[in-house]
């Protein structure tokens, strides 16, 4: 209990040397990752200045894609989650923007336990 208990002042005091900025920054991608963001996310040919594509609602950007490459995980009204894969290239580039504002603090992190991580999905093959 004493160690939990150590563990916690740390991280306390390692989050009041961080700027508030900061703070917000990760704040707002936690958010963004846990689908409550609304994000517009626009690919644009560098060459031609078209517009490639545009994917309108509440996105998480992959964080874990290999080089050249970009995932886009959405969530629709109904609930359900559609992704989306695309391929970069020297001039194909995409602009990420948050459509409205979001409420986050700038002195504390916020936490979110997702139960299905702590409890696998597990599924019996006959």
């Amino acid at each position: 209990m004493k160690k939990l208990l150590l563990a916690g002042v740390m991280l306390l005091a390692l989050a009041a040397c961080e700027r508030p900025a900061d703070v917000a920054s990760r704040n707002l991608s936690m958010a963004a990752d846990n689908f409550q963001v609304a994000r517009k996310i626009t690919f644009i040919n560098g060459i031609t200045g078209q517009t490639l594509l545009t994917i309108t609602g509440l996105c998480s950007l992959g964080n874990n894609d290999s080089a050249r490459t970009l995932s886009v995980t959405c969530k629709t009204p109904d609930g359900q989650f559609v992704k989306h894969f695309l391929g970069l290239s020297d001039n194909v580039s995409f602009i990420s923007e948050q459509i409205e504002a979001k409420a986050v603090s700038v002195y504390q992190y916020k936490v979110v336990f997702n139960p299905l991580s702590i409890i696998p999905d597990v599924d019996m093959v006959n």
